[in-house]
Formats: structure tokens, C-alpha cells, sequence
């Protein structure tokens, strides 16, 4: 069973884990160093756990106790009780959900996991971790197969991006590419449509026509201000745009994943959940 120690000191070591969360520079680091990922909120924790990540501890204000009890009867690790105020100057930010969790980073899929789906997207270099998050839960919704992220991509795994997917990053087979990954060679076997500004684009509508009964295929989305390199863009069979009115050259890398998402779903999605 999980063994509940108060701390009312937030300079406390056994809470280091937690330290600066609002500091993605300061977590990256930290999280590398230690193999650890940090998860929000009660749903979230849960989520994690189930899916099979091993707790480091936790970090609980009291009032989350009784809801997690089956959760954390179980478990051989330990929970840390503390205040608001005290779980505030630890972490930097109010944590409004009063529900905090280490737990070990794992492998649970490879690239050729991922590529044994049907509907791949493919994100090259994101620096947001929310746009990051948003584009695991809109591959998950439309019934997409997963995800790969390039070698410099934000990290699916920061806190931020896990509270954005809604939990689909532990449920959505997702991997990162090595440093320098061919995509020609990643991708054999799939129809790979990148989606990018270009004078010779096709419109999304008419890509779809074409290639939405396509056996495998891939969607690549690029970082946030420049797009998709041209190596990236070189390895696409084809440059896709969603077309734009009011002025507007082009929309946000997560919304526009949900649109390209939409059209270029599998045809045989199954029954939708609602």
C-alpha cells in the first residue's frame, strides 16, 4: 500500500521531482536527468498508471485521499500531503487540481509500431507543447493510428501536453524519429501528403478525393513558424493546403491537423463514440 507522508516544508528533497514545473527548460533537463514525467490532476494520474507507467510518487492536497484510494491501495510508492500553499511554492504555478504524479518514462511503442497503422501523423520539430498535446488528441478522436515526432520535437510527455491531450498520449501509439531520420525510408509503403503553403499545392478537398481510400497514409506537420523543411517536403508525394479566406494565409498546426485529420480519416473508422 502507498505510504502517505505530510510535508510542510516546500524546500523539502523527497519533493524535487516536482520543483519549477512552469520552467520547461528547468523540467526538461530534470525530467531527462531522472527518466521521469510529471501528470496533472486525478483523471490524468489515473490514466497514466493504467496504461502501465510505474509511479515515482505523488503529491496530493488531502481532499484527493478518498477518491484515489483504489488507486493507490496497491501501490509501493510514496504520497506526499500537502497544502495548497505549499504545493503552490513548489511547483510555481497554483495547482488548482491539487493532484500531482512522477512516474518513469517507458518506451511503450517504436517507430515500427507506429507504421503498422493505417493513418500516420508525422510532426516535424513543434516547439509548443500544447499545440503538441492538441495534435495526440485530434489523431486519437479521428481515428487515426498514431503519431511519430521528429528528434528535436516538444515532448509529448511534458506536463503541459498531457493535460492538452486529455490523456491520449497514453493511450495513442506515438515514438520519436532518431536525429536525421530518412522519412523516404521511414515512410516506404505510404502516401505521404505534407501539408504546406505552396503555389502548386492541392487543395485538402481535392488531395482527398484522390487519395483518401489510400492503404497507408502519411499527414506531415511542420514547426510552428517556418513549417516543413525541404527535406521534409521532399519525401511528400504530394503539398497540401487547406484553403483560406479573409486574408488569412494559414491556421494553427493543431487546428489545421484537426481539418486534415477530418478528411483524410480511414473510411472504416468504425461506429463513432458520440
Amino acid at each position: 500500500m502507498a505510504t502517505v507522508i505530510p510535508v510542510e516544508r516546500a524546500d523539502d528533497e523527497r519533493l524535487a521531482d516536482y520543483v519549477g514545473l512552469r520552467e520547461s527548460s528547468l523540467r526538461k533537463r530534470l525530467e531527462t536527468e531522472r527518466g521521469v514525467f510529471i501528470a496533472e490532476g486525478s483523471k490524468v494520474i489515473r490514466r497514466s498508471i493504467e496504461a502501465g507507467y510505474p509511479p515515482r510518487s505523488l503529491l496530493l492536497a488531502e481532499r484527493w485521499l478518498a477518491e484515489l484510494a483504489d488507486l493507490l491501495d496497491p501501490l509501493e510508492v510514496p504520497v506526499y500531503l500537502v497544502s495548497e500553499a505549499v504545493a503552490e511554492e513548489v511547483t510555481g504555478f497554483h495547482v488548482h487540481r491539487g493532484a500531482l504524479a512522477s512516474l518513469h518514462r517507458i518506451e511503450r511503442w517504436s517507430v515500427a509500431d507506429v507504421l503498422t497503422g493505417r493513418r500516420v501523423m508525422v510532426l516535424e520539430d513543434l516547439v509548443d507543447h500544447t499545440n503538441v498535446g492538441a495534435i495526440l488528441r485530434n489523431a486519437a478522436g479521428l481515428g487515426w493510428d498514431g503519431v511519430l515526432v521528429s528528434a528535436r520535437c516538444a515532448d509529448p510527455l511534458y506536463r503541459r501536453s498531457i493535460k492538452v491531450s486529455m490523456g491520449t498520449v497514453f493511450a495513442l501509439p506515438w515514438a520519436r524519429l532518431p536525429e536525421g531520420a530518412d522519412l523516404n525510408e521511414v515512410l516506404r509503403g505510404f502516401t505521404v501528403a505534407a501539408l504546406a503553403l505552396s503555389p502548386t499545392a492541392l487543395s485538402l478537398d481535392e488531395f482527398a478525393d484522390r487519395f483518401r481510400h489510400a492503404e497507408r497514409l502519411a499527414l506531415l506537420l511542420g514547426t510552428e513558424g517556418h513549417g516543413l523543411s525541404r527535406q521534409w517536403l521532399a519525401a511528400a508525394d504530394a503539398v497540401v493546403q487547406i484553403p483560406m479566406y479573409g486574408g488569412v494565409d494559414s491556421l494553427n498546426v493543431a487546428a489545421a491537423s484537426a481539418i486534415a485529420g477530418y478528411a483524410l480519416a480511414p473510411a472504416t473508422r468504425g461506429v463513432a463514440s458520440g
